[in-house]
């Protein structure tokens, strides 16, 4: 894959946009979401000493202690995590880049290897995700708040649950320091190094704004038909 034109700089913060091709959906399991958390605590090590899916099969074969599959996060970090959303055909992340080329690293790590495993488990083949991950560079702490509410209602928008908190697959739980059993890594959200707002102002902060921006992707999608 060549590389981009203009390199992702390591203490950047970056929102981090990927989809599947064709619509198709990428998790269809609360399985497949856990995994693909389980991928981001494991790659972002920046050594591991083998792939994500051979350390599965060793450890279906109990062949090592399961808590093996996590050990690579308590290594030097690519990334910090300061938000995340996992969605059933695309994903948004805010990451910032600690390591040299630190996300790129991350980000094709984890695709590569969600993209193997869906094409593997249902008999498909062909490209999973369309073309290269997009970012958009974060310039503003008020830019990064209000960007970790979009994502976070990215789940209410889409009709997928009615509040943003029961929706398992996104860091919301973890703004709100609301107890998570689905999350692999308690530590797998950097947040609070970055946003200093107390949990229930967040909460408040993302309420106010659950109508508007599920009026707005339901016109989106209108103007789109």
């Amino acid at each position: 894959m060549p590389k981009r034109k203009i390199p992702l700089q390591d203490t950047e913060i970056y929102h981090i946009y990927t989809k599947s091709i064709a619509g198709f959906k990428i998790f269809n399991h609360s399985s497949e979401y856990i995994r693909m958390l389980n991928l981001m605590a494991f790659y972002n090590g920046s050594e591991q000493p083998c792939s994500f899916s051979d350390l599965e099969k060793l450890s279906e074969k109990r062949l090592i202690d399961t808590s093996l599959l996590l050990k690579p996060i308590t290594s030097q970090k690519r990334v910090d995590i300061l938000a995340y959303c996992l969605m059933p055909t695309h994903m948004h992340l805010i990451l910032k880049q600690i390591a040299n080329d630190g996300i790129s690293k991350f980000t094709k790590a984890i695709l590569k290897s969600h993209s193997q495993y869906i094409n593997g488990k249902y008999k498909r083949r062909g490209p999973l995700w369309e073309g290269r991950f997009k970012n958009v560079l974060v310039e503003t702490d008020e830019y990064l708040l209000h960007l970790t509410r979009y994502i976070h209602l990215n789940p209410t928008s889409d009709d997928l649950v009615d509040k943003p908190e029961n929706w398992n697959y996104s860091s919301y739980k973890a703004y709100l320091k609301i107890p998570d059993n689905i999350t692999v890594q308690d530590n797998l959200c950097a947040h609070e190094k970055y946003i200093e707002i107390r949990p229930s102002a967040y909460k408040q902060f993302v309420e106010d704004r659950v109508s508007y921006q599920k009026m707005l992707s339901q016109i989106k999608h209108l103007t789109l038909e």
